[in-house]
């Protein structure tokens, strides 16, 4: 059964940065669609970016001009880079691929703390 492992999370310093990678198991023939959600302490889920095959990408506002997504669909992998981070930016991360055969995935969530 296939399974996104998520890598890159950890503890940094605000004005840090981190790059999320979020890499499937076995190949899935390419992603045609990725996308980061993040969970903080107390709060429901929330979107972060999204990438779409032929589609600009989107972003939360709370994120736009501070972090990047990318697919690797050659690499089966869909990155999050993270720059500028700030303390509210902690949270369990979260990564959702749709393959090229439109089979829906799930990462197991990652977490990212920005503290001093």
């Amino acid at each position: 059964q296939v399974q996104l492992v998520e890598s890159g999370g950890g503890l940094v310093q605000p004005g840090g940065s981190l790059r999320l990678s979020c890499a499937a198991s076995e190949n899935i023939f390419g992603i045609y669609s990725g996308d980061w959600y993040r969970q903080a302490p107390g709060r429901s889920r929330e979107f972060v970016a999204t990438s779409t095959e032929g589609e600009s990408d989107n972003y939360a506002d709370s994120v736009k001009g501070r972090f990047t997504i990318s697919r690797d669909s050659a690499k089966n992998t869909l990155y999050l880079q993270m720059n500028s981070l700030k303390p509210e930016d902690t949270a369990v991360y979260y990564c959702n691929v749709v393959a090229t055969g439109m089979a829906n995935y799930w990462g197991q969530g990652i977490q990212v703390t920005v503290s001093s």
